[in-house]
């Protein structure tokens, strides 16, 4: 397994820091520490590194956002739990990836909701289907999660309508009930989504969520929740109301969050990542949450070229980095990484994880949380 360029006697160097803040990780989670007063004081810096967060739950194995997905992903050992927030027609907020609800649902079969079928455009984007804003809570819980990609996954068609949608609220308690059951606390990754989008309909995110999060105490520093947006001006808004630890995530380089484009900001995500772009960000954020191709770009063929600067650029502004998404199968791995011609088969997942951990990240979104532990200890055991 080849390295793609990464210049050894630097991976090398950035390995053996890695390893050291991954050990010091380890050996607060075996001697119980995330549950003492102790960690609590440390906050998301008493998480092991590198972290292993469950991407949407356990979503290789059950369908997203659901709590079987969640429950999952927290009983593989994944360290942090994932979930996107979306709001209902009257204000609740929802676990779902997308407010189109099309593919996760079972709500084209309906024949009661039939005439909820529209076409919308969300962020620039036209989309047709079905969508959160238009149902109250309780519709929205008439319906049965499926799965989204099954063409993917068709092993997690087995689940489709065992879960409904969950609310966030019942993710909350869901957490503090695992938190008493466990003695340590259960962390949590929570997304606005299309934050822009949805104020201009009267259903402003971030003021919600931090009512609920002031609700259940879990508003404050060292809380264990972790809030992040792609939109930054999203992110702002919730330095504001709560201080919890805060991520800006970073599509590809050339593209420009929505909030930007809405405001006339002709900066790209290409600018985010510089140096300046970064301190800008760490003024009101503790983290990034970059895609994985910032991290190592790929070639036309796919391949993984050298490592960028990001890594130690956003290290040295003060900030982690959470990027995402590591899956399993071959159609979401980089070519050389690949196994076989069925792009729905499993790739060599562990060397791509290795060469990713080797740049330095913090952490790393995975839709297989046990993958990601077991190639996390092969990393941390050299």
């Amino acid at each position: 397994m080849g390295t793609q360029g990464l210049d050894e006697q630097g991976r090398g160097t950035r390995r053996r820091a890695l390893l050291g803040a991954a050990v010091l990780g380890a050996g607060g989670a075996a001697i119980g520490l995330p549950g003492t007063a102790a960690a609590a004081e440390r906050g998301y810096k008493s998480l092991p590194v590198p972290t292993i967060i469950g991407h949407r739950g356990a979503s290789g194995y059950r369908p997203e956002h659901t709590l079987g997905a969640y429950q999952l992903a927290l009983d593989m050992g994944a360290h942090v739990i994932e979930q996107d927030l979306v709001p209902t027609k009257d204000g609740h907020l929802v676990c779902r990836h997308e407010n189109d609800i099309t593919g996760t649902t079972d709500v084209a079969s309906r024949p009661e909701f039939a005439g909820r079928k529209t076409t919308k455009s969300v962020d620039g984007v036209s989309f047709t289907g079905w969508f959160t804003e238009d149902f109250t809570l309780a519709e929205l819980k008439t319906l049965r999660a499926k799965e989204r990609i099954p063409g993917n996954r068709p092993h997690n068609t087995l689940y489709d309508g065992r879960w409904d949608v969950p609310t966030f609220e019942e993710v909350l308690r869901w957490a503090e009930r695992e938190s008493r059951k466990r003695g340590k606390e259960v962390w949590l990754h929570v997304e606005t989504k299309h934050p822009t989008y949805f104020r201009g309909l009267g259903l402003g995110l971030e003021e919600r969520l931090a009512k609920l999060l002031r609700k259940y105490g879990k508003h404050k520093k060292n809380s264990p929740v972790f809030l992040q947006s792609f939109e930054p001006s999203s992110i702002q808004r919730l330095n504001k109301l709560v201080d919890n630890p805060l991520v800006v995530l970073l599509s590809s380089a050339n593209s420009r969050p929505w909030d930007f484009v809405q405001a006339g900001d002709p900066r790209t995500v290409a600018d985010l990542v510089k140096p300046e772009g970064l301190k800008w960000i760490a003024s009101y954020a503790q983290g990034l949450g970059p895609t994985l191709d910032l991290i190592i770009p790929r070639d036309a063929s796919g391949k993984l070229t050298r490592p960028t600067t990001l890594v130690d650029d956003a290290h040295d502004a003060g900030l982690i980095l959470h990027p995402y998404t590591m899956r399993n199968e071959n159609s979401f791995l980089p070519a050389d990484f690949r196994k076989g011609a069925d792009p729905n088969a499993y790739g060599d997942v562990f060397g791509a994880f290795e060469v990713y951990f080797a740049t330095g990240i913090d952490g790393v979104f995975t839709d297989n949380p046990d993958t990601g532990l077991l190639a996390r200890e092969d990393f941390v055991n050299g």
